[in-house]
């Protein structure tokens, strides 16, 4: 298993219309989840993350380079 102490990811959060939550990490596309509340989806994605860096353990350096988080607005 890979681990990463410390490392923060970006997660959105969405409440979905037929209820319940949606998450995914923005730094790993792949690593979807969801949850019946906020608290559930949060964990899922947490263990998402973790699933996703063992199977593809590559991306760990990818996590390395400098990122930005930027809003275009269409």
């Amino acid at each position: 298993m890979v681990k990463i102490k410390g490392e923060k990811f970006t997660v959105i959060l969405r409440e979905e219309p037929e209820g319940g939550y949606s998450a995914q990490c923005l730094e790993l596309p792949g690593a979807i989840s969801e949850g019946e509340n906020r608290k559930e989806a949060l964990a899922n994605i947490k263990e998402a993350i973790e699933g996703y860096l063992e199977a593809f353990p590559e991306e760990v350096d990818q996590l390395k380079c400098k990122k930005e988080l930027v809003e275009i607005t269409v």
